[in-house]
């Protein structure tokens, strides 16, 4: 019998978003893997993250394993592969001792998830393995209901930008004609704001962070300063929009 590896999307840290189905695979397997951030020294830093406190609403504590990735590790790529052949081998080994395995992951487990490589990996390890996904709300889709934010019109394009790709890249993007939605720019907030402003978007922009925790913050992309934002801070740069209703159809 083939062991089953099932990416679970369990939304940007709300418990109440995490889907039924989502709540479903992570209850019926055997074991679920939590994503945990590497200290210096490489090993497991005990800091409960995002996709770990929305799994334990659901699941007990027992059944959860934490397995530390290099998540902040991007100057040093052999320290990287090293970190991501060992948990990947840790998780084959979970999959050879129980037939199904779930991976929590925050937002969704194929948009810029930590689950995509994850699956690359134990494929070899563990051959024959059938790999699943669940799919879970994102973070745009949170921001702009809790920001009020409309994402899309009519034909209007749709642009994900992780920042980390740089600049020029949101540039681009911001010069189109549709919305832009911007990742992990905390640490280039200033930069962020600048390319807002160059390119006339600064007006409708939204940013938010830790959506749905205490420590949550939505607040006007205007109110940009120097200050460092949290990493996983989210932007919605809405599509000009001066056509009326419908304008767009």
């Amino acid at each position: 019998m083939s062991s089953r590896l099932v990416g679970v999307g369990v939304g940007p840290g709300d418990p109440e978003l995490v889907t039924v189905k989502g709540v479903n695979a992570l209850r019926e397997a055997e074991v679920v893997v939590v994503p945990v951030m590497a200290a210096p020294d490489g090993k497991d830093g005990g800091e409960r993250g995002r996709a770990e406190a929305t799994v334990l609403h659901y699941v007990p504590e027992e059944k959860v394993v934490r397995v530390v990735f290099a998540l902040n590790e991007r100057s040093d790529r052999e320290r990287r592969e090293a970190a991501w052949d060992a948990a990947g081998e840790r998780v084959a080994e979970l999959l050879r001792r129980h037939p199904s395995v779930a991976f929590a992951t925050i937002g969704d487990p194929n948009v810029y998830s930590t689950f995509t490589y994850l699956a690359q990996t134990v494929a070899q390890l563990v051959p024959g393995t059938v790999v699943e996904t669940v799919p879970g709300i994102t973070a745009m889709q949170d921001l702009a209901a809790r920001s009020g934010a409309v994402l899309t019109e009519g034909t209007e394009p749709l642009t994900l930008v992780p920042v980390t790709a740089g600049s020029a890249v949101l540039k681009d993007a911001l010069a189109g004609p549709g919305t832009v939605v911007a990742y992990k720019f905390g640490r280039q907030a200033h930069e962020v704001a600048e390319a807002l402003r160059e390119t006339g978007r600064l007006g409708d922009a939204v940013w938010g962070s830790a959506l749905g925790l205490p420590e949550e913050s939505v607040r006007r992309a205007a109110e940009l300063d120097d200050t460092p934002l949290p990493y996983l801070s989210t932007l919605i740069a809405p599509a000009r929009r001066d056509g009326g209703r419908g304008g767009k159809l």
